[in-house]
């Protein structure tokens, strides 16, 4: 199968989404965009588009499984790329989600499929961030669904969105303030941030934002004619399918070979430097998220709370609201004294929690299962290892503009067992009533 990279733009935000594909489709040559529009699936399909920069080459339907737009997505998103690395014209694959799809997901689908995933990209209007962390509408009442399950809201989507992706595509906005943009850095601080501009293409010359001058519109792919047979799918590449990424050098194309020169902006460059499936999936586990930082800048404040007594479950579960609505985001681990083997995840947005179980802590393991946990969650549990307790511990983070964060502190700290609770040891603590039973589907 000829060389395929593939490049996934995912983000609620629509016009800066838009705005990153434009970019990406002018500045790779060779470059097209795979869409599937899942507004369609009210009527049993999901329309498939794949254009260029001139315009759109090839369009058709596929139809829904289990009554799943997502699902139908998975099915046709593989195959459509493959044909698309079968033609041999196409040097990168742009697949741009549509609104609420994720895109941790389908990066896991395309690499399961034997395909390389170059980069993963969120496009976001900065000036939008705040009013779509606080939106609690369900995606269904706002006719985002994916399928008639769909349960998530549009802050815990855009949420995941945002964090799981290593590039921001940030709109250059005139509404965004400082207040805005430092929101955006301190809630996912190790993001690489790359500006584009709402549709404007630069002129020759012009070399801001790492933009040289433009390129030749690439060599649209030979689309199949109506009734033509695809090209048969070549065996997956079994690298891909683990999900590491090829290395790409500063310029994935050499420039001695006149059909494939190489990309002309920082953008570019970003969405073929690599991705690592796995690592992506380890940064997001709550047992070793790569969670931000203490932060206080322009208005806004992030709170790393870090405490090793559990919670009494009664008194924190009272004052969940009001920990839950003190922040814009908030996110992290904890554990309770009625269940001190479990590590419990922690995910806020939209004034709305999820709380849900990660498994055990590995304090809870024997010695001899240590070796089937994966390597980075043994190391992150090393490094915040506590000699009585192990790993277990609070580790909540809250980011927000207006953050009270003295009282929010004072909060918290009611909810952690009192010094009596606290020696009467585990065995007291777990005849403690639970309070946490019905959120955790007990």
């Amino acid at each position: 199968m000829p060389d395929l990279s593939v490049a996934i733009v995912a983000g609620l935000h629509a016009d800066a989404r838009r705005a990153t594909v434009a970019r990406l489709l002018h500045d790779v040559p060779g470059s097209v965009v795979l869409h599937h529009d899942l507004a369609t699936a009210a009527a049993g399909t999901v329309v498939r588009t794949i254009r260029d920069a001139t315009g759109i080459l090839d369009a058709g339907e596929t139809p829904l499984v289990n009554d799943c737009a997502c699902c139908a997505l998975r099915e046709d998103l593989v195959p459509e790329l493959r044909r698309l690395a079968a033609v041999g014209q196409v040097t990168l694959a742009i697949v741009e989600l549509w609104d609420s799809v994720e895109p941790k997901a389908m990066a896991e689908v395309i690499t399961s499929g034997g395909l390389t995933v170059t980069g993963v990209i969120t496009a976001v209007d900065p000036a939008l961030l705040l009013p779509y962390l606080a939106n609690g509408d369900d995606l269904a009442e706002t006719g985002l669904a994916a399928a008639a399950t769909d349960e998530r809201t549009i802050a815990d989507t855009f949420a995941r969105q945002l964090e799981y992706a290593p590039v921001l595509a940030v709109l250059d906005s005139p509404d965004a303030d400082d207040e805005d943009r430092e929101l955006l850095g301190q809630l996912h601080p190790t993001a690489r941030q790359v500006p584009v501009g709402d549709g404007d293409l630069p002129r020759s010359g012009n070399t801001q934002a790492g933009h040289d001058a433009p390129a030749q519109a690439p060599t649209p792919p030979t689309p199949n004619p109506p009734g033509a047979q695809a090209p048969t799918p070549p065996t997956p590449n079994p690298q891909g399918a683990r999900g590491t990424a090829r290395p790409a050098p500063t310029d994935p194309h050499p420039t001695n070979n006149p059909n494939h020169p190489p990309p002309r902006s920082v953008l570019a460059h970003a969405a073929l430097a690599g991705f690592d499936v796995e690592a992506a999936a380890a940064a997001q586990h709550p047992a070793c998220a790569l969670l931000p930082v203490d932060a206080d800048a322009h208005g806004v404040t992030t709170l790393v709370w870090h405490r090793r007594r559990p919670f009494h479950p009664e008194r924190l579960y009272a004052a969940l609201e009001d920990i839950t609505c003190a922040a814009a985001r908030s996110r992290g681990r904890f554990w309770l004294a009625d269940k001190p083997d479990s590590l419990l995840h922690w995910d806020a947005a939209g004034g709305a929690l999820c709380v849900e179980s990660a498994g055990p802590w590995l304090a809870s393991l024997p010695d001899a299962a240590w070796e089937l946990v994966p390597a980075v969650r043994r190391a992150a549990a090393a490094l915040d290892w506590h000699p009585e307790h192990g790993d277990c511990c609070q580790h909540l983070v809250f980011t927000s503009p207006g953050l009270d964060r003295d009282g929010l502190e004072l909060l918290l700290e009611s909810c952690l067992l009192t010094d009596a609770e606290y020696a009467a040891g585990r065995s007291a603590w777990k005849r403690i009533p639970s309070a946490f039973d019905t959120l955790l589907e007990i």
